[in-house]
């Protein structure tokens, strides 16, 4: 447990755009954080995750890192498998070593998207793709290695930093006139900025606390969309802010745009057990897509 006078959370992965989220909202809750990447940390190896342990003296270690080129990976399986297992598993003993607590962060693509209904943390995990094997084998890897941690699985992540579908729509919006997106796969969007701000409450939860329910919770955007109707969400907004070429989105089915990985077609998360365990509850997500487009354009990114 966080006992320390010192409030240091050692997060890896802090180039992505959800270690940048959680290094930049760190402060608000009283946190030191101390963001590590490539090429100062590489996960895939324990003497440098243990070093890492030993030279920081965490009370908390936010694992952010992880191979997310869902494509990419069908060709590189060796890499993919090392960033997202064997990772994992490194930083999850090295954790159960120096007795600290871990979060870690995995995926909706854990699951076939064949349920009907939003998965639970329960369900039965059925992984189409590479990533979604990596990821689901990682999960496997901390609960084996340590009790005292929390994975929580995420969907459609998107920020203001780093590479998604939100700055990539954005993107073509001022080079296209037509763009198709497919409107046959259905998820959550999630905010890395909200997701980074449930990170952080859990880890207060975790520093001020005794009794932590330790395991697996789902956190994401609420509601159920659309890739296509994300998309429409994200001009109608943009179009506030600027001026696009883009005239229509047309939506079109997963089968006319084949992709090097299957994905999955439902793969909608139910987040009432994490409401349940730490009072959080999601807000909509086209609340937090128009505050993160706010947010891009104020700044000027794109």
């Amino acid at each position: 447990m966080l006992r320390r006078q010192n409030i240091k959370i050692l997060v890896t992965g802090s180039e992505g755009q959800l270690g940048w989220e959680l290094q930049r909202q760190g402060q608000f809750f009283n946190f030191e954080i101390i963001g590590v990447d490539l090429p100062q940390i590489d996960i895939t190896n324990i003497i440098q995750v243990e070093k890492a342990l030993s030279a920081y003296q965490p009370v908390l270690l936010i694992n952010a890192a992880a191979y997310t080129n869902v494509d990419r990976a069908e060709s590189e399986p060796d890499l993919a498998f090392a960033v997202n297992r064997d990772g994992p598993d490194n930083l999850a003993r090295a954790c159960a070593n120096a007795n600290l607590p871990f979060i870690h962060i995995s995926t909706d693509y854990v699951f076939d998207g064949q349920k009907k209904s939003p998965y639970i943390e329960t369900d039965q995990v059925s992984p189409l793709g590479v990533y979604g094997k990596s990821k689901e084998q990682g999960e496997k890897r901390v609960r084996f290695q340590t009790k005292e941690h929390i994975i929580l699985r995420t969907s459609w992540l998107y920020g203001v930093h780093g590479n998604n579908f939100v700055k990539t729509m954005l993107r073509l919006g001022k080079e296209r006139k037509i763009i198709k997106v497919v409107a046959d796969q259905y998820g959550c969007p999630t905010s890395a900025s909200d997701f980074a701000e449930t990170i952080l409450i859990i880890a207060g939860l975790i520093r001020n606390s005794s009794k932590i329910n330790w395991g697996t919770y789902h956190y994401c955007g609420q509601g159920i969309t659309t890739w296509h109707e994300f998309a429409e969400a994200i001009f109608d907004i943009a179009g506030k802010h600027d001026a696009m070429k883009l005239k229509k989105i047309e939506p079109i089915k997963t089968v006319d745009y084949p992709t090097a990985a299957k994905r999955p077609l439902f793969s909608v998360l139910d987040c009432s057990l994490i409401e349940k365990s730490f009072g959080i509850k999601a807000r909509p997500w086209q609340e937090s897509l128009k505050a993160t487009i706010d947010r891009i354009f104020n700044s000027n990114i794109v």
